[in-house]
């Protein structure tokens, strides 16, 4: 008796998780976080109309939803300013890169990344067999003209960039990635994901016309919206770059309650400017918690905050460590010299307390 016939380039892969699930690390604790300052999400939650919407769907949810995601693509694209052509809906932004690499990356081809940036990009890239060629950050900020240049160097099809970016937090403004697109390589696309972008100051996100096919923008609902379980992205682009999606996309990838939830979430505008003012608010209180305790917050224009620990990776680790065994959830960059930092989500007054309780008990532990 045989097994399956895995492919070559399947047997030559890791069997990695990009992420590790704090419901994976409770279950190793045999106890529930107190606070859940480590995914990523929108701690605040979602719309109520998301809600009542995911609600009233929820009956019809053991149907297949409309595969075009017709009323959710035509609300974004009112909202953007562009045609419903021009964008795609899929299961997330972690689903649209995974649909992208496949529709442009065969084994070989190169594409080019920061070292430490999200990492969830490059997992689909090894999986498609792309080549990745990394850049360094500079200044805690991934470098865009050094992207650029690496891309021209190695002839990349793909060039990721975040902004504002995730471990870090950083952002550089709308205008420089517009200066920096003429340094683009014939025959790259730039892969701009701006999952934060809401959270933003204004002038973050550049001024592009939809139709230049040099570049491809990556928008959710996982955070501002606070719908991350719901799995909604979209991707913004040239007609004839979206059109392509649709070879290989799966098309019944959205369920109802996600699509009618969406479309809710784009229509209460009043609780997403709520949310992020309290964004801003728990930013400033993280802030406040970490200069209480000699460490230094970094700038954030997301809805979490870098924390320089003022060492190493190994003692940013330990930090982490004893915040994860008194039951706080945070996260941590894995490259040097970033992962001299913790990563913590912002978060309602009840974690941000237990936050400022756990932290000083950490570092007069390791002393």
């Amino acid at each position: 008796m045989t097994g399956p016939r895995y492919t070559a380039l399947a047997q030559t892969l890791p069997a990695t998780v990009p992420f590790v699930g704090p419901e994976a690390q409770e279950r190793a604790m045999a106890k529930e976080f107190r606070a859940r300052l480590g995914a990523n999400e929108n701690i605040f939650g979602p719309s109520p109309r998301a809600i009542d919407a995911m609600k009233q769907a929820s009956d019809g949810i053991w149907m297949y939803a409309d595969p075009e995601s017709f009323e959710l693509r035509h609300a974004l694209a009112e909202l953007h300013g562009v045609a419903a052509e021009n964008i795609v809906v899929g299961e997330g932004i972690d689903g649209l890169l995974g649909y992208l690499v496949r529709l442009l990356v065969e084994q070989g081809d190169t594409v080019v990344t920061s070292e430490g940036a999200y990492p969830t990009f490059n997992y689909h890239v090894a999986g498609f067999g792309g080549e990745l060629h990394k850049v360094l950050y500079r200044d805690d900020h991934e470098d865009l003209p050094a992207l650029l240049a690496k891309a021209a160097e190695v002839d990349a099809k793909l060039v990721y960039f975040a902004n504002p970016d995730n471990p870090m937090g950083t952002w550089i403004s709308g205008e420089a990635i517009v200066a920096a697109l003429e340094a683009l390589p014939e025959g790259a696309l730039l892969v701009l994901d701006e999952a934060y972008v809401e959270f933003a100051p204004e002038g973050t996100a550049p001024v592009i016309d939809i139709e230049d096919p040099r570049v491809i923008r990556m928008r959710t609902f996982s955070k501002a919206y606070g719908m991350a379980g719901a799995r909604v992205g979209y991707a913004m682009g040239a007609a004839d770059l979206i059109r392509n999606f649709e070879k290989i996309r799966n098309h019944f990838g959205m369920n109802r309650a996600a699509q009618a939830g969406a479309l809710a979430a784009l229509h209460d505008d009043e609780w997403l400017n709520a949310t992020c003012e309290k964004v801003v608010g728990a930013r400033a209180e993280i802030t406040r918690i970490a200069a209480e305790n000699g460490l230094v917050a970094l700038p954030s224009a997301t809805n979490f905050v870098a924390i320089d620990c003022g060492r190493d990776g190994a003692y940013a680790k330990a930090v982490l460590d004893g915040l994860v065994a008194r039951g706080v959830f945070v996260r941590m960059p894995f490259v040097v010299p970033q992962n001299r930092c913790i990563r913590v989500s912002c978060g309602p007054r009840a974690e941000m307390a237990i936050l400022a309780e756990a932290l000083p008990l950490v570092l007069a532990e390791l002393g």
